[in-house]
């Protein structure tokens, strides 16, 4: 990675700039920089969709569909947000000096981010975990189950957003020892685990003997074949250390993955209940809702939704969005659970095509 990007950098952007310096660093190894010399056209051939692209040095001239024209400059506060997102479309572009640009995957910063938001709340509300024999919030938090590895390649990466709750009361967390035997080839599959702490050994049977498969670190989850209807255990996992895991009943997981009642509604739909007295709820951070939000929107974070029942009316109809949808379900259910009456845009700003805001 080049000595320019670091998290400094990347605490200076939005919406990168709300989560910790822990989660940076994950972010870092799924950020790519790249240069263009002065007078190059770093969006030739268009936007590159699904991407979130930062000016982080030198001078970038833009020209939008609509014929606007803009010139960013890497010191400036619109460099802090990505370019050309709810604009129109980039139709050409030009270094005005040489640039260096950060592409990042907008679907994982979302699901970080989400998962981010969430937690704030969730440690606000420590009733969400019932028991003592539950993980602690920052145990489950810290652990790496939600790494941005995990986000990107785990299962649990899909777990609906509205039941982040629910699985904080069904994930335990179980004192392992050193050459204890966590399951073995053949058993039926009962759990889905993470190791928070410790190393493991996956082995399987070969020839007669044991043959090592892959060394398990922290931050691994392992155990997916649980999750394979009528399938066995395909290898043997014994602990090579004293440690902690974090484990998910396969049933429980299934649950988790259904999502739940929640009214989704396109955006035209969504228009014409906000013509009709429906309010705009945009659960973002504000620096992101300063930036870019629809119009007449009411900021209520989702870290902070709880305080939003001091000032909400629940004889009010309210279609909460967000980027994805992602934080704006999980917001939404949380105030349906409390009687208010929330709508979910479909698919979030991701959805809403810029000329019709």
């Amino acid at each position: 990675m080049p000595e320019i990007l670091d998290i400094r950098l990347l605490a200076n952007l939005e919406p990168l700039a709300s989560i910790g310096q822990a989660r940076l660093r994950e972010v870092l190894e799924y950020c790519h920089l790249e240069t263009a010399e002065q007078g190059f056209d770093p969006f030739k051939g268009g936007y590159s969709p699904g991407q979130s692209v930062y000016l982080l040095r030198g001078e970038l001239g833009v020209e939008y569909a609509d014929g606007s024209r803009v010139l960013l400059r890497a010191d400036s506060e619109a460099a802090r947000h990505p370019i050309g997102k709810r604009q129109p479309d980039i139709v050409s572009s030009t270094a005005r000096s040489r640039v260096h640009l950060l592409r990042v995957d907008d679907d994982l910063l979302d699901r970080m981010i989400t998962w981010d938001q969430f937690v704030c709340y969730a440690d606000a509300k420590t009733s969400v975990l019932k028991t003592s024999a539950r993980a602690s919030l920052k145990q489950f938090y810290n652990s790496g189950m939600f790494s941005a590895e995990n986000l990107s390649n785990s299962r649990l990466a899909h777990l609906p957003p509205a039941n982040f709750s629910k699985l904080l009361t069904k994930i335990e967390s179980v004192q392992v020892w050193d050459k204890e035997v966590i399951f073995r080839e053949g058993d039926e599959g009962v759990y889905y685990y993470l190791i928070e702490s410790g190393r493991a050994q996956l082995t399987r049977r070969q020839n007669g003997a044991g043959a090592i498969l892959e060394e398990l670190q922290a931050g691994v989850v392992f155990g997916e074949d649980a999750l394979c209807p009528e399938m066995k255990r395909n290898a043997t996992v014994t602990m090579k250390s004293n440690g902690v895991l974090l484990r998910l009943k396969k049933h429980d997981f299934f649950e988790l993955m259904e999502e739940p009642s929640l009214n989704k509604i396109i955006y035209q739909d969504a228009k014409q209940k906000i013509a009709e007295g429906a309010v705009w709820l945009d659960v973002r951070h504000p620096p992101e809702f300063r930036f870019d939000r629809l119009p007449n929107a009411i900021n209520v974070p989702l870290n902070i939704v709880r305080d939003a029942f001091k000032v909400l009316h629940k004889d009010t109809q309210y279609i909460a969005y967000c980027q994805s949808g992602r934080r704006s379900a999980a917001a939404a259910f949380l105030l349906a659970q409390a009687g208010y009456r929330v709508d979910v845009l479909a698919n979030g700003l991701w959805s809403v095509p810029v000329l019709q805001q």
